[in-house]
């Protein structure tokens, strides 16, 4: 396209320049039709001004003709026109015959060249084609509309109104132009003539009535920048007359007026699908263009996962049994069997872990920690018989409560409920309780022996491992229960993904299993791994929370892709069982492992992508994103 843009160019000042044969200078030559033509109103043009293009003869015969209304371009077929109805315009061959889909590339390509100010080049595309950027009445309506000129907009919708999907949208659209012209002359402090719009032309409407009386309300504010602020809006010009044309487009058919920075849009799209697909992408950026090359296809690097280890922690003196990342990624807790807690403070960029403060006292030692969800409060568990349950508030290090409600009990696993104000804990000798910060217990189920807990998106209903090989949910409002996965094999430990719908198991003799909740379906089993009968706790991690890590009885880590069966790493240094790893919800680049070897481990990237890694700009929580699940592709996530 490049090398044919600048053939026309020469042929332009080749014919510029050219004389006629008696040495008179050549009759003046028409001007280049604009990418925006005049109003097509003639109904029997309706095959000729599909998907925005039309011919010379045939507008010719809509001027002669006079306008009556604007067609229903909604279809978007091939125009028809010979290349004889066209002549020659300033030395350019005639439009040429091209396919439908070519048609919209051409339209969106020019409309790219519009945007970045390549006026010129986006004349002579939609000169050579044959086609348009934009059906000339919506780009009259859009000029009117960035112009201000409210009443001139208004007219125009009377136009467009046949090519609208629905009538209500021509309601809302004059609502939306109405609301911005009573907003700037409330901003111009003319408010004679704001109220007049708020009365006589909002009011009429009748629609989005709580809206019309919001806006009244803005009459009391002292001045722009009070209106501004309590309106939230950006004031007069540009910036907000450009939303409010976004908004308005909506409404518009693409054949009418292409969505804004359609071209940007696409490649954006073309961009995150390469990176769904990518096995090892894990670096979040500001723009999907940023480090990103159009010029190829997107694939990351291996190295760029934290598959190397970084840090090395010998605090412990015995087995460490858990660890786990607080909710805000600024710092880890790890539990030993040497009767301590230890909290960790993350520095990201360094890549290191330092340590903060040990909590001590904990005489069966310390199986699984829980974290409040503001990260202030942490609740320890031991072993299977241990009746005790401690919860911490982490910055001051004191001991907030202790839960021992029978000397019998074992509470091995807890999980809190979303407002930080309560938890549910339980253990497999029949205990399971819902208790307050104080360690008041609120409710009790009894005979449910528990192997791990995790509260559901919903925070009425708590999902429990049972010693049946079976996740039950359990409703303590109306005290109700419900089954929701059966294995054929004990389930050692669960965790759930951050939209509550996918739940990771790690199942004896079996592996890692992922699980749809809401189908209530086997999704994929994951290779590589040896689980038996030992707690191992996987998790959900990386950018998006794409990938699964577990540890291992073979003294392993094992890192997936969640679409792929196939470990796409193992990670070795340990010498002992892997209990435990953690993905840090804030830096997808940090991975934390704990084993019976006494060590935690801290991996990273590569070297040479850790300053990638810790840039400000993918400091944001990386859980945020869920991995797309389609019910409907057997289990294909």
């Amino acid at each position: 396209m490049i090398g044919r843009l600048a053939v026309l160019g020469q042929a332009i000042l080749a014919s510029n320049s050219e004389e006629s044969d008696d040495g008179g200078a050549q009759p003046p030559h028409k001007k280049l039709r604009s990418s925006t033509c005049s109003v097509i109103t003639n109904p029997t043009m309706q095959q000729q001004a599909k998907n925005g293009c039309s011919s010379k003869d045939a507008l010719s015969n809509a001027i002669q003709e006079g306008p009556t209304s604007i067609l229903a371009l909604k279809d978007n077929g091939s125009r028809g026109y010979n290349e004889k109805d066209f002549t020659e315009l300033d030395g350019l061959v005639p439009p040429k015959t091209i396919s439908k889909t070519d048609q919209e590339i051409v339209r969106v390509i020019g409309q790219h060249l519009t945007s970045i100010g390549l006026h010129r080049s986006a004349e002579i595309l939609m000169q050579e084609s044959g086609c348009r950027l934009d059906h000339p009445a919506a780009a009259k309506f859009c000029q009117h509309v960035m112009d201000g000129e409210w009443n001139k907009a208004e007219m125009d919708l009377g136009e467009l109104k046949s090519v609208l999907v629905s009538p209500l949208n021509l309601v809302e659209m004059k609502f939306l132009l109405q609301e911005q012209k009573y907003l700037e002359y409330l901003e111009d402090n003319r408010i004679l003539e704001a109220l007049n719009v708020l009365r006589h032309e909002l009011t009429p409407l009748h629609h989005n009535i709580s809206r019309v009386h919001e806006l009244s309300s803005f009459m009391m504010c002292s001045g722009g920048e009070e209106l501004r602020d309590v309106a939230h809006w950006q004031g007069k010009g540009a910036e907000s007359r450009g939303g409010l044309m976004e908004r308005l487009q909506r409404f518009l058919p693409p054949t009418i007026m292409l969505p804004p920075r359609r071209l940007h849009g696409l490649l954006s799209q073309a961009v995150e699908l390469q990176k769904e697909r990518c096995p090892y992408h894990n670096v979040k950026t500001a723009s999907p263009f940023e480090n990103v090359s159009l010029l190829t296809d997107h694939l990351c690097s291996r190295e760029q996962l934290p598959l190397e280890t970084v840090q090395v922690l010998t605090d412990h003196c015995d087995e460490v049994w858990f660890c786990r990342f607080s909710p805000d990624g600024s710092k880890l807790a790890t539990g030993s069997k040497d009767t301590t807690v230890m909290i960790w403070n993350v520095d990201p960029e360094n890549y290191s872990l330092s340590l903060s403060k040990t909590l001590e006292g904990h005489s069966y030692g310390v199986a699984y920690l829980s974290w409040s969800p503001d990260s202030s409060h942490l609740a320890a568990c031991g072993p299977d018989d241990c009746p005790e349950l401690w919860v911490w508030q982490v910055e001051t290090g004191h001991l907030r409560t202790k839960l021992s409600h029978a000397s019998e009990d074992s509470l091995t696993s807890c999980a809190w409920h979303s407002d930080g104000r309560r938890f549910v804990t339980g253990g497999s000798r029949g205990q399971f309780y819902l208790c307050d910060l104080e360690g008041n217990v609120l409710e009790s189920w009894e005979g449910v022996r528990v192997q791990s807990l995790a509260w559901k998106s919903d925070a009425k209903t708590v999902l429990a491992a049972d010693t049946h090989h079976r996740i039950r949910g359990y409703n303590f409002d109306d005290l109700s229960d419900c089954n929701i996965l059966q294995e054929d094999h004990p389930i050692m430990s669960f965790t759930v993904n951050n939209t509550g719908r996918l739940a990771l198991l790690n199942v004896a003799t079996q592996g890692i299993h992922l699980w749809d909740l809401q189908d209530r379906i086997l999704v994929r089993k994951y290779q590589g791994l040896t689980q038996g009968f030992y707690n191992i706790h996987s998790c959900f991690g990386g950018l998006g929370q794409e990938f699964i890590a577990s540890g291992s009885e073979d003294h392993k880590v094992f890192v997936w892709h969640i679409r792929r069966e196939s470990p796409l790493a193992t990670l070795t240094g340990h010498s002992r069982t892997v209990n435990c790893v953690h993905w840090n919800p804030r830096w997808p680049h940090l991975l934390v492992s704990a084993s019976d070897d006494g060590t935690v481990r801290l991996w990273g990237p590569a070297q040479e992508f850790r300053n990638q890694s810790t840039s400000p700009k993918s400091s944001t929580p990386s859980n945020s994103g869920t991995p797309v699940y389609n019910p409907t592709s057997n289990g294909n996530l």
